[in-house]
């Protein structure tokens, strides 16, 4: 929007049609032509960020959003834009109405940090939650026209976060079960403190007494078909979908009849999409009361038990890892390979986003330790990175330090290792086809520039882990990416073997990357993972980049 009247949306984007598709002459605020110039600079603002922003605006609260905000209300747009925010979100007011009607009325801004939202936007009322804040707009004269709304969503970190969380204590329970009746006892207590994913748990274990979460509250046993070797069927009846779970016992006879089954029954939450999320979810939960009876009985048992262990620390792992972002003649690749057989989830991760100026963020990092706690401040720190350098706007070793300081202050468990990279369009004459690579490395083993001519550069330069010390100087290091160069980022658990030095394990990874010249990333991801040093002894995390040619 420009500072006169306009009916121009071009700044809208794909929204540009349904912004012309309102009659704002005919809507609480009027013709564009007549909107004051406050609301024109705040809707101008609001079009030209790709961060999620609405204004509720004026007495009657009337919506007008950016692209970026759609993702968060789902089938409530088109119809949305230019109603009153009390019609939009009737299932939601009585948790935003008083925040809006506070700034409006004077009483500040507001900021709320991972505050349940519930919205139907999916043809359901479902359980959301978000982070965001309330500003007043002021206009010419001082008065407060509307509210500025800043929001992101959170809702697949708090639960993510919230079952991860009832995992490990369900699996600290178990851990010291005396008998099978006691285990029991044991799951429901843990499991009813989750009424959120599991409203009712039904457990049935052969040779012992049902039991539930939700006293007097039971359901069949028997699922609705056979299960013929799936690991859960599902029904969806008037109360919701419910579950069954077959639970592996080791002294559940092949022949056995529906009436020695043994079984998890939950109904789930009708509050929440049930996806492959929710059934992961729930088949960790199976998986962990399973190994525990195994745990009970035999030695053979117990080795399976591992085994299952194994798949449940990967399946964690991997639900804390992001899809990598594509750009146009970027193309990343990753991977993750856990090295130990117990239930122990390490700390590493590798994660690449797209920054508001447009520019291609890498991270990779490693926390120290092979347990839960290792896997929660990994994913505090990776998160917090995130945060920061998106928001910072501020070359990569300014985010690291920034990083460092927020880690130390909020008392995050552990130590790091972490590279954080910016990859842009290189600037000046003749560098259009190439691109910049920026990094800032905080005690992380280095990355390696595999050139298109197939050489082979350690890009060295690092400065002390985070976690030490809030003062840490951090530096920023940069190197001219041509076409068909591609950059490695890994973390220690590729390199390092016991017996070898860190030397032997760079001249390996180094001489490998020699033969790969010109291959796909997915390609070197997966000949670094086939060819990798005998008897790993640590989680790896890979990450690849390749500057593709212009066509």
């Amino acid at each position: 929007m420009s500072d006169g009247p306009t009916t121009d949306w071009s700044a809208a984007g794909s929204l540009q049609a349904a912004f012309d598709a309102v009659d704002w002459a005919a809507g609480p605020l009027g013709a564009v032509d007549t909107w004051s110039p406050s609301l024109r600079a705040a809707v101008d603002t609001l079009l030209h960020t790709r961060f999620p922003i609405t204004l509720f605006w004026g007495p009657d609260l009337v919506l007008v959003y950016n692209e970026a905000y759609t993702d968060l209300i789902g089938d409530k747009h088109p119809a949305a834009l230019g109603r009153r925010a009390p019609d939009v979100f009737p299932e939601a007011w009585h948790v935003i109405g008083p925040m809006a009607d506070q700034v409006m009325s004077g009483g500040g801004p507001t900021w709320v940090a991972g505050t349940l939202v519930p919205l139907e936007r999916r043809g359901f009322l479902e359980d959301c939650y978000f982070t965001f804040s309330y500003s007043p707009v002021h206009g010419g004269h001082g008065q407060i026209e509307g509210v500025l709304d800043i929001a992101v969503e959170i809702t697949g970190q708090v639960i993510a976060t919230r079952r991860h969380e009832l995992l490990a204590q369900l699996g600290d329970r178990l851990a010291t079960v005396q008998d099978v009746a006691e285990l029991a006892d044991q799951v429901c207590t843990v499991l009813a403190a989750d009424r959120d994913d599991l409203p009712v748990v039904n457990l049935y274990l052969p040779g012992v007494a049902r039991a539930t979460t939700s006293p007097g509250d039971w359901l069949s046993a028997a699922p609705p078909y056979p299960l013929q070797g799936l690991p859960l069927v599902t029904e969806e009846g008037d109360d919701g979908i419910t579950a069954w779970l077959p639970l592996p016992l080791p002294f559940r006879r092949p022949d056995a009849d529906n009436a020695d089954e043994s079984m998890l029954v939950v109904r789930c939450s009708r509050r929440l999409e049930f996806n492959d999320g929710y059934r992961s979810f729930l088949r960790l939960v199976a998986g962990a009361v399973g190994q525990a009876v195994d745990r009970l009985t035999t030695l053979a048992a117990e080795r399976l038990l591992h085994e299952q262990e194994h798949d449940f620390s990967e399946a964690l792992q991997r639900s804390l890892l992001t899809t990598p972002i594509q750009q146009e003649r970027l193309q990343v690749a990753v991977r993750y390979e856990p090295a130990t057989d117990a239930a122990q989830i390490g700390g590493d991760w590798h994660d690449s986003f797209v920054l508001p100026d447009g520019a291609l963020a890498l991270t990779i990092g490693d926390v120290a330790g092979h347990d839960r706690d290792a896997a929660a401040a990994m994913a505090q720190v990776r998160n917090m990175l995130r945060g920061v350098a998106y928001t910072m706007a501020e070359p990569p070793a300014a985010v690291m330090s920034a990083l460092d300081r927020a880690v130390i202050g909020l008392d995050v468990a552990g130590l790091a290792t972490a590279i954080l990279g910016r990859v842009e369009h290189a600037s000046g004459p003749g560098r259009a086809d190439l691109y910049h690579l920026r990094w800032t490395n905080a005690g992380h083993p280095p990355p390696v520039l595999l050139e298109p001519d197939g050489r082979v550069v350690l890009l060295s330069g690092y400065d002390l882990l985070l976690g030490v010390h809030a003062e840490t100087d951090r530096h920023n290091h940069a190197a001219l990416l041509q076409p068909g160069a591609t950059v490695v980022l890994y973390t220690d658990g590729l390199i390092e073997r016991r017996g070898s030095d860190l030397d032997q394990g760079l001249d390996w990874l180094t001489s490998t990357l020699a033969g790969l010249a010109g291959e796909d990333p997915e390609r070197i991801a997966d000949a670094l993972l086939q060819h990798q040093l005998p008897d790993p002894t640590d989680d790896i995390a890979i990450l690849v980049l390749r500057v593709h040619p212009q066509t």
